[in-house]
């Protein structure tokens, strides 16, 4: 084993202490000068010019900005057809009741006669039927709380009660009114809200949004750039879209976004062809647009679209079997019920579903 010479372990111990005692007087002043830097850089002070520099301040930090994924439109959705009828029907008012039930109030049959039905159906067949007080078509209706509210329509003039029929106990009661007799309303649901969007009183296209909800009386929270009559309705992403439908000069393109919040009306996007008479429901993170007509009675169409609610972008979705508008078109689970309607040759009285294609296959 290599020993050391005394006279070398004593030189080392030297050294040795002569590093102590400079690294007891360095840290120190280390220490104080990055003490003066983060002081100066507190006043205002900066870094030099290449040089990052890192401070702490009591200001929180920014939230990370996150955007919602964009949707993915389907490529199609498939058709099924599910029952017929008992009769034709077309322009019912109409709600989804929850599980797989729907309800349809009154509409026209085949005979282009007002109807006074209340018929509750499933995805197999009509479960129940019930009276209005009186035949009526053109109108609309949502679920609130449980009951099924009819809004306006009309028979031989315009109507502006609010019916609430209770599909549990069948009860039937008028229950408000509207601020003016309308017919041609477009319907539909936010929360608690019902949203009656347009309509016609007899003499004038209608551009009210109006808001109501049980226990209170109608209000309009918005306005339309025009008149507008058979608009097709749905809430999502926070909005009420309002896609085609009847003005003073024709059938519209235009798809317009009610912001629930806000309440202003944008012009959202525009339709390949000016459509009206068509349904629109809402099915995943898209409204599409179901059937619809262009100006003449007879010019149904069987396309359907999907339509993104936040940019207005509109996609081919499918097809309907026949050329339809005025049809009940409600979401139950993951498929769009279709029911009655017209075609260029006549009064409906099929039921099927609309599923994402994906779905559909075996």
């Amino acid at each position: 084993m290599f020993t050391r010479p005394a006279s070398d372990r004593d030189s080392w111990a030297s050294l040795a202490a002569i590093l102590r005692d400079a690294t007891r007087r360095v840290v120190p002043l280390i220490a104080v000068v990055a003490g003066l830097a983060a002081a100066l850089a507190g006043c205002g002070g900066s870094a030099s010019p290449g040089t990052a520099s890192r401070t702490t301040s009591d200001a929180p930090a920014r939230a990370p900005v996150t955007r919602r994924p964009r949707p993915v439109l389907p490529v199609s959705l498939t058709y099924r057809s599910l029952y017929s009828l008992p009769a034709p029907l077309r322009d019912p008012a109409y709600a989804a009741l929850g599980g797989t039930r729907f309800a349809m109030l009154g509409g026209l049959d085949a005979a282009d006669v007002s109807a006074d039905e209340i018929e509750i159906a499933d995805l197999t067949r009509v479960l129940h039927t019930g009276t209005l007080p009186s035949p009526q078509h053109d109108a609309q209706a949502a679920l609130l709380g449980g009951k099924v509210y009819v809004f306006g329509g009309g028979d031989t003039t315009e109507l502006d009660h609010i019916l609430g029929y209770d599909p549990a106990s069948g009860a039937l009661a008028t229950v408000g009114a509207l601020l003016a007799p309308q017919s041609d309303v477009a319907v539909t649901r936010a929360g608690d809200q019902a949203y009656i969007v347009g309509g016609f009183d007899g003499t004038t296209y209608l551009d009210t949004i109006v808001a109501w909800h049980p226990g209170a009386g109608p209000q309009i929270v918005g306005r339309l750039p025009v008149g507008l009559r058979y608009a097709a309705v749905a809430v999502a992403d926070g909005g009420v879209l309002v896609i085609g439908g009847s003005t003073p000069a024709g059938a519209s393109s235009a798809i317009y976004r009610f912001d629930l919040i806000t309440r202003r009306v944008t012009r959202l996007g525009s339709l390949a062809h000016p459509v009206t008479h068509a349904e629109a429901a809402t099915l995943g993170s898209s409204v599409y647009l179901i059937g619809g007509r262009g100006n003449l009675d007879n010019e149904q169409t069987a396309a359907v679209y999907a339509v993104d609610p936040l940019t207005g972008r509109v996609k081919p979705a499918g097809h309907l079997p026949h050329p339809t508008s005025d049809a009940a078109a409600v979401t139950i689970g993951a498929a769009i019920v279709v029911a009655g309607g017209q075609s260029p040759t006549g009064t409906l009285d099929g039921v099927g579903e609309l599923v994402p294609a994906t779905a559909a296959a075996p």
